[in-house]
């Protein structure tokens, strides 16, 4: 029997982000009803920066009084750098600024989003957490992905997005040790590399290091995220379900 998420209200952060449609749509495809956060307020999205708590809780507070308590919390707000030219540095030249912004915006934003509404959800007695990680928050990525840029600097990915990636999964077993007791499951969702106009050599690539041999499609990460949102995953907390293709196989 295919999982259901009906009677379930959702909050997604990050909503009009890169995966946030993904996840608003697989949520209400399985019969929740899912309430989107972002910076950008629009499409049907309320306004919140998930850095600023106060923010935060004004939005939490719309949500409740007008749909009641939530009872599913994706936290997907995060940022990341494409590949291209725009900025390419030596790693010892990477400004601390933009190193700390990423760490605030996915490492603290979650912790932020956590403590609004994963603790009203703990006080409630009831709820899953999915927290968005990554495949890099468990290998580091390979620079010869992209060395035939040809640029100079050569480009790499950002350091700050592995390091804040790995510390939403400690996060998610912090929590999911703290609110198991008070009903409240808490797991993260690792992407591998999605399919999204990336240019033919990286894909190559990439899928040359995959065992599955290519990179997910959008869809394919539907199912993990209802999984772990509803109760077809009633005795799993703590863990980080890698949809990587096998790449860290």
């Amino acid at each position: 029997m295919a999982a259901r998420l009906d009677g379930h209200l959702a909050i997604v952060t990050g909503a009009l982000g890169q995966l946030g449609p993904v996840w608003m749509g697989a949520l209400e495809d399985n019969g929740a009803r899912a309430i989107g956060l972002d910076i950008a307020a629009g499409d049907g999205t309320i306004q919140a920066d998930v850095t600023d708590r106060a923010s935060l809780e004004a939005a939490f507070a719309a949500v409740e009084a007008e749909h009641g308590a939530p009872t599913v919390l994706v936290n997907n707000a995060g940022i990341d750098q494409p590949p291209g030219p725009a900025e390419t540095s030596l790693f010892e030249e990477i400004g601390l600024d933009a190193f700390r912004q990423t760490l605030d915006v996915n490492l603290v934003g979650t912790f932020n989003a956590c403590q609004v509404i994963g603790a009203a959800m703990a006080r409630a007695g009831r709820g899953s957490i999915v927290n968005i990680g990554s495949l890099y928050a468990s290998v580091a990525p390979d620079p010869g992905f992209y060395d035939h840029l040809g640029l100079d600097p050569p480009f790499l990915k950002p350091p700050a997005y592995g390091a804040s990636k790995a510390g939403v999964v400690n996060l998610t077993r912090y929590l999911a040790r703290l609110w198991g007791p008070k009903g409240v499951r808490v797991n993260a969702l690792s992407p591998g590399g999605v399919a999204g106009g990336q240019d033919p050599e990286f894909v190559r690539k990439y899928a040359g290091r995959t065992p599955l041999g290519r990179l997910a499609e959008p869809a394919e990460l539907a199912g993990p995220l209802v999984f772990l949102a509803s109760d077809e995953s009633s005795y799993l907390t703590g863990h980080d379900l890698r949809v990587d293709g096998g790449f860290t196989a």
